[in-house]
């Protein structure tokens, strides 16, 4: 049968109260008193251990922190009470001081910095990360045995095999939205049969390819992040260099390589689906037929439309994965950081893609591509 530790409370001369623990002070018998004695705020002249049986870190932890509470002075410890008193004592988990607020006219300047710096290390965090990856892609290049294709495939099945319905399905919606909504502007000039040209452009320089980056951000990425954080978190990636196997060409590599190419079929694919929802809310608004709407692409849509498609393509792919698996490296601390990562990684995807867009409609613009 377990034995409790037990307190009573002894009255002295002059009206001093000492405090009598009996029992063993241990984790498994402690809990009571702990309780009862708990945050009372009861003042004591004196802590008496002497008639407690064997003590451990959890008893010392206790008693030091009712001569604290109380301000009660120890007596009658053994000398390994007293050692692991002294132990807790020495080891106390002081609480930080909250830092003096600022005025309110200091506030802002001193956020604003602190943003600048934690950018500026982010960066140079990044330089880190793209240095390391370039080293794998060295290191592999050079010892191609070590290349893990099987892991390739893998990613390109997950990436972009994986990705074909909903891409298909929303590519499809859009190039309805396209024609739909241009064929109604255009009537108001007369020229309807000017909405192929619209369809069929946009598909092949703008929409299809940036679509198709911003939805495998959103799958793909976001998956790049978790993984990598969860394998961070469960040390699977420090087991991984214990062993010898460099995560970046077992798990960054595969995964870069596998959304750069990919991206380039996705983009593509999304056009043509795109095109082809086009001519069906065509065929039905407009009365032009199908196929008719599908041959006049071919004759208004320049072929280096195309060409800046796919040029886009592995440029988003590469962004894209290279922000999930960032993120997914940087995963410290407990499972809320999986989260906020793997948000960090679809925000910075989108952001990114969005931004070279948009460098590359002004560039392609100036080299006569526009």
């Amino acid at each position: 049968m377990r034995e409790w530790a037990d307190y009573s409370i002894a009255e002295g001369e002059g009206g001093t109260r000492s405090l009598v623990l009996t029992g063993p002070l241990v984790v498994s018998s402690v809990g009571r008193i702990d309780t009862a004695l708990r945050g009372t705020g009861e003042r004591f002249s004196a802590i008496d251990i002497s008639q407690a049986g064997e003590v451990d870190t959890v008893g010392a932890w206790l008693v030091w922190r009712l001569s604290r509470e109380s301000g009660a002075d120890i007596v009658g410890a053994s000398d390994k009470a007293q050692r692991l008193i002294a132990a807790v004592h020495r080891n106390e988990l002081e609480e930080e001081p909250e830092p003096e607020e600022l005025p309110i006219p200091a506030r802002l300047p001193e956020r604003v910095g602190s943003f600048v710096i934690a950018y500026g290390q982010g960066v140079l965090s990044l330089l880190g990360f793209l240095g390391a990856l370039i080293l794998a892609l060295g290191s592999v290049i050079r010892h191609p045995a070590r290349f893990r294709w099987t892991a390739l495939v893998r990613q390109v099945e997950l990436v972009g095999v994986g990705a074909l319905p909903i891409i298909g399905l929303m590519s499809f919606l859009v190039g309805i939205v396209i024609a739909q909504q241009g064929a109604v502007q255009l009537e108001q000039f007369g020229a309807e049969i000017y909405t192929i040209n619209l369809t069929g452009r946009l598909s092949f320089r703008e929409l299809g390819v940036l679509m198709t980056a911003i939805m495998v951000a959103g799958r793909s990425g976001s998956a790049f992040a978790a993984q990598l954080g969860t394998m961070k978190l469960t040390e699977e990636i420090d087991a991984m260099r214990t062993i010898g196997v460099s995560p970046m060409e077992a798990l960054v590599v595969p995964r870069v390589l596998a959304c750069t190419f990919m991206m380039i079929l996705l983009g593509f694919y999304a056009a043509i689906l795109s095109i082809i929802g086009g001519a069906v809310i065509s065929m039905f608004s407009l009365e032009i037929p199908f196929f008719t709407f599908l041959s006049r692409i071919q004759e208004v849509v320049p072929a280096h439309d195309l060409w800046v498609g796919l040029i886009k393509g592995p440029v988003f792919g590469l962004i894209v994965a290279i922000a999930g698996c960032y993120q997914g490296m940087q995963v410290e601390g407990n499972s809320e950081a999986v989260g906020i990562r793997t948000t960090i990684a679809v925000v910075q995807a989108i952001f990114m893609v969005i931004v070279l867009d948009a460098f590359f409609a002004v560039f392609f613009t100036e080299v006569g591509w526009g």
